[in-house]
């Protein structure tokens, strides 16, 4: 890590000029590094990787010291939010996430606290106060959340689903109570998001993972309005600190996803560039869209992949280089290097 401050993430962000593409990864502190699965054995268990502020740092860190990336991003989880609700989250083995008391009920809803951010979820902003000053403005930190809806959905089902089934009963049989647990889920999420801004992070993310399940309709009333909530409050208390907004599966939002007036959306690989930026009509940064499927492949494939990307996005300084979703733990680090290698070299003829 150099020692010069690299702004280039935040300039794209802000509609500023960058001399070439900045180039962050989606989980890149993760599995597919040899060091982090040393540092993983370390802690013994992910929470207390993720809840250690030593080691989140450290898992934080350890890309930036392989790859010349544009930002760093908080390593944690956007389940320590409803963690932080009393939901107890736990983590299986070859299972993910789980959680011990589920909210399925109205009764559960309304029994759910706000926790204080700098009280039950101090260990994550102790983590951003850490990294931040190891970073010492090299590169920007990104910190993140789920989206509220993302986020309810892992809180309903009790950990990853693939049919939606508790959260789909509850959204059509009984939608006051989704709007309550959405909207209390909501207000922790802003809180939180401000405290990492507070404590350091320089750009926010928003993680919508699930809001491609839903219909068009139900994705406005029970995703995105609630994402609108967030940018609206962060834009009010924190006006220097860009936010991106992310929904998997989402080309066909895009237009409404921008209009909310966030800095960033995250764009998928079943989107191409061009479509998206034209469906945002350059209002905001986009930022992908490589699928991460690609980096399995030759050198000569992932640098023809790296150019069709760029190509894509074309002429323009709001293209932020990314996958189209996280990278994969099978990925060899060195496809990863000769990915930002190829983008490093081409990519200033983009920006002329």
């Amino acid at each position: 890590m150099s020692n010069k401050t690299n702004t280039r993430l935040l300039d794209a962000l802000n509609a500023r000029p960058v001399d070439r593409t900045p180039v962050w990864i989606m989980r890149q502190a993760g599995r597919y590094l040899p060091e982090y699965l040393e540092t993983r054995k370390q802690a013994g268990d992910f929470m207390t990787l993720a809840g250690t502020p030593e080691l989140a740092c450290e898992v934080t860190l350890q890309p930036l010291r392989r790859f010349a990336l544009d930002a760093a991003i908080l390593f944690s989880d956007i389940l320590t939010v409803p963690d932080a609700m009393g939901l107890g989250l736990y983590f299986e083995a070859g299972e993910g996430p789980r959680f011990k008391h589920p909210t399925r009920t109205p009764q559960d809803i309304s029994r759910l606290p706000t926790p204080d951010p700098e009280t039950e979820l101090r260990y994550v902003m102790d983590a951003v106060r850490l990294i931040r000053r190891e970073l010492n403005d090299s590169v920007p930190l990104i910190g993140f959340s789920g989206s509220p809806w993302t986020v309810a959905t892992y809180m309903v089902e009790g950990g990853g689903s693939k049919e939606y089934q508790h959260i789909k009963r509850l959204m059509y049989g009984d939608k006051n109570a989704l709007h309550e647990l959405l909207t209390r889920v909501t207000t922790t999420t802003i809180n939180y998001l401000k405290a990492q801004a507070d404590a350091g992070a320089q750009a926010l993310m928003v993680f919508d993972t699930w809001g491609g399940v839903l219909t068009p309709a139900a994705y406005r009333e029970f995703s995105l309005h609630y994402m609108q909530q967030i940018v609206d409050a962060l834009r009010a208390s924190h006006t220097s600190t860009p936010i991106t907004l992310f929904t998997k599966n989402a080309g066909n939002w895009l237009t409404e996803i921008a209009n909310t007036g966030c800095h960033g959306v995250g764009v998928d690989w079943t989107t191409d560039l061009q479509e998206a930026r034209a469906l945002t009509n350059d209002a905001v940064a986009l930022q992908g869209n490589m699928d991460p499927g690609v980096l399995y492949g030759t050198k000569e494939r992932i640098s023809e992949e790296v150019k069709r990307v760029l190509d894509s996005y074309g002429q323009g300084h709001r293209h932020i280089f990314n996958l189209g979703h996280g990278i994969h733990q099978h990925i060899d680090p060195d496809n990863v290097s000769h990915m930002i290698d190829t983008l490093h070299s081409l990519s200033p003829s983009y920006h002329q």
